[in-house]
């Protein structure tokens, strides 16, 4: 068995977990590979055992089995764009702040491994967005877990997104900008703008505009069988295109669409782990001091 492991910087407390775990693994003879970032972030303060490979986004992941995510949510969004289409499992292990996808606390790291090896754990399937222009823009990762967004650049004036679904135009959004998130990006980027909660396995995207200028203007939720596209329109000549935490420059000439991916992210859902819980723990989901 091959275990890939991807990681953020931690914390000095944490590294005796990360150092047992690397330990685990090995004992148990299974072969670890770390990507080439987390070992650098790591370097300074822990020196990793002689039999760990190294891998970058040019090599080849086919023989793992699982990845491991060391960090916080956003190193599991990231954590998807080494699987791929490979779709190789991900469990991912808080060691951030909310931990809302990467739901198992590092100090329960060793108990984690158990379960999974032991397999006791089922699959979580999670949609992934797509997409489409006709500049590269993403050097080739053109897809994403959470959600795409469309934003003005800097303090300029608002922009228009000419919105259109299957060809059909649906509206000019006056805006600071545009999101369209899968269901399990409704809990992030699109909820802090008055999105919906979705369901994990929704088939559906929700469109939600940032600060717009018309009252009358509200998220809305279509098939994520549709593709959405794009014409946008300001006085600046270059935006801000993003997919999750991933963020790059273009001009208004770029032709931009939206789609469901072909594959999913295939998340490691542990049997004490499920979306209705985490909702009212990580997010206080329907909190009331009275029922305290």
């Amino acid at each position: 068995m091959k275990i890939a492991i991807v990681g953020k910087p931690v914390k000095e407390e944490v590294l005796p977990y990360v150092k047992a775990l690397f330990d685990n693994l090995l004992q148990r003879g299974i072969t670890v590979t770390v990507s080439e970032s987390f070992a650098e972030l790591l370097a300074p303060s822990l020196t990793l055992p002689s039999q760990i490979e190294f891998f970058n986004r040019q090599t080849s992941l086919r023989e793992v089995s699982y990845m491991l995510s060391l960090g916080g949510d956003g190193t599991l969004l990231d954590a998807v764009t080494y699987v791929g289409p490979l779709q190789i499992p991900i469990l991912g292990i808080n060691m951030g702040r909310l931990g809302f996808l990467a739901s198992v606390p590092y100090a329960q790291l060793e108990a984690a491994i158990d379960t999974l090896l032991k397999g006791h754990y089922t699959f979580d399937e999670r949609s992934l967005i797509h997409l489409d222009s006709d500049q590269e823009v993403f050097d080739g990762i053109n897809f994403g877990l959470n959600e795409f967004s469309i934003l003005k650049r800097d303090t300029s004036s608002m922009i228009a997104v000419h919105t259109y679904i299957d060809g059909e135009y649906l509206n000019s959004y006056w805006a600071d900008g545009l999101i369209v998130a899968t269901p399990t990006g409704s809990t992030g980027y699109s909820l802090s703008c008055g999105g919906p909660v979705m369901m994990p396995q929704t088939n559906n995207f929700v469109i939600s505009p940032v600060c717009p200028h018309n009252l009358n203007v509200r998220p809305l939720v279509v098939s994520d069988r549709s593709v959405i596209s794009f014409e946008i329109e300001g006085r600046s000549t270059r935006y801000l295109v993003s997919l999750d935490s991933r963020s790059r420059p273009v001009d208004a000439t770029i032709q931009l669409a939206i789609r469901r991916e072909d594959f999913n992210a295939r998340l490691v859902k542990l049997n004490q782990v499920n979306f209705l819980t985490t909702l009212r723990t990580k997010m206080h989901w329907g909190l009331d001091q009275r029922n305290g």
